[in-house]
C-alpha cells in the first residue's frame, strides 16, 4: 500500500500538479492497417484448423502471415492470458508496453499488437471484437488489457506460500514446450507480458492498484485478429474464470476458449506484403565495427 507523504507539499504544489497533459507518443504518423481491405479479405476465409483449450490450461495454434485468427467464448465467462511470438524466430515476441504506449491501456478493432525490439512491427490487427460495445466503465474498467502481466506460480509462493502450476505463466510456459520442443525451463524464458483476452481490469482511483472484475465475456463473443507475419500464439484459460474474485484458483468457474484459423483466397495471400522493420541503424550513436 502507498505511505502516507512524509514530506509537506511545497507553496506552489498546485501549480506544479496543473501542467497539461502531453501525450508521449502521437500517433498521426502511425501507419494505419486499410480496414476496408481486411473486410474484404474476410469474405474469402475458410476455416483451417481450431483448438479447444481446457480450463485452468494453455494451448497453442500458429497462423500464417495473412491469415485470421479468432479466440472465442465457448461455454461461459471466461478470460485468457495471451502471448504471441513470430514463428520463425521466437526472440521476436509481442511487446505490451509498446502496444500500451501506442494505442492505450486497452485494445480494439483497428489497432495493432507490435513485437519487441529491435523489430517494432505488427505482429497481429485486431479485425473484429464483439466486446467493442463496452468502453470504459464508471470504475475505469476495460477489456482486452494490455497492462498486466499474467498471474504466475512465483508471485503466487511470494504472496500465499505454496505451488501452483496452473498460473497463466506455467500453462503458457507448458503450451509452448509442447509446441517447440523446447524444454519446459527453456520454453518459460520466452514467455512474456500477455494481452490480457475478455478480461475487465483498470487502476483503482485512489490507490493506483491494478484491478480486475467480472468480465462481460458470454458464449459466442470473440476477439479476432489478422496475422500481419507468420505467427505462433499461446493462450491460456485463467484458472480465475471470468476474474471476478479471484486468480489462480481451483474454486473459481472455468470454462474453455477455442480458437480458429482462417485462410484467405490465394489472391489475398498472394497481394499480402509483410510489415518491415524500422530502418534504424542499431548503432546507437557509436561506430560502426
Amino acid at each position: 500500500m502507498r505511505r502516507s507523504p512524509v514530506f509537506p507539499a511545497p507553496a506552489d504544489a498546485a501549480q506544479r500538479r496543473a501542467q497539461p497533459v502531453v501525450v508521449c507518443y502521437p500517433v498521426d504518423t502511425l501507419p494505419q492497417p486499410d480496414m476496408a481491405w481486411l473486410e474484404r479479405a474476410r469474405e474469402t476465409l475458410t476455416k483451417v484448423d481450431e483448438v479447444i483449450v481446457p480450463p485452468r490450461e494453455g494451448g497453442s495454434f500458429r497462423a500464417p502471415a495473412a491469415h485470421f485468427f479468432r479466440i472465442t467464448s465457448v461455454e461461459g465467462p471466461q478470460v485468457g492470458d495471451f502471448n504471441l511470438w513470430n514463428a520463425n524466430d521466437l526472440s521476436e515476441r509481442f511487446f505490451s508496453g509498446k502496444t500500451r504506449a501506442l494505442h492505450g491501456t486497452h485494445v480494439s478493432t483497428g489497432m495493432r499488437l507490435w513485437s519487441s525490439l529491435p523489430n517494432l512491427r505488427p505482429m497481429a490487427t485486431i479485425t473484429r471484437d464483439t466486446l467493442d460495445w463496452y468502453g470504459f466503465d464508471a470504475d475505469g474498467g476495460g477489456i482486452h488489457d494490455v497492462i498486466g502481466t499474467r498471474c504466475d506460480p512465483y508471485t503466487h509462493r511470494l504472496l500465499s506460500g505454496g505451488e501452483y502450476h496452473h498460473c497463466c505463466h506455467s500453462n503458457l510456459s507448458r503450451a509452448l514446450a509442447k509446441a517447440t520442443g523446447l524444454p519446459v525451463r527453456e520454453a518459460e524464458m520466452h514467455v512474456h507480458d500477455v494481452l490480457n483476452v475478455f478480461m475487465c481490469t483498470g487502476f483503482t482511483r485512489d490507490t493506483q492498484q491494478y484491478f480486475m472484475k467480472a468480465s462481460p465475456v458470454r458464449p459466442g463473443d470473440y476477439i479476432e485478429f489478422f496475422a500481419e507475419i507468420d505467427l505462433l500464439g499461446a493462450l491460456s484459460a485463467c484458472p480465475g474464470g471470468d476474474c471476478g474474485a479471484t486468480h489462480s484458483s481451483d474454486v473459481a468457474a472455468c470454462h474453455p476458449l477455442k480458437i480458429e484459423v482462417f485462410r484467405p483466397s490465394d489472391a489475398v495471400i498472394a497481394a499480402w506484403k509483410q510489415p518491415e522493420r524500422p530502418a534504424y541503424s542499431r548503432t546507437h550513436g557509436l561506430p560502426q565495427s
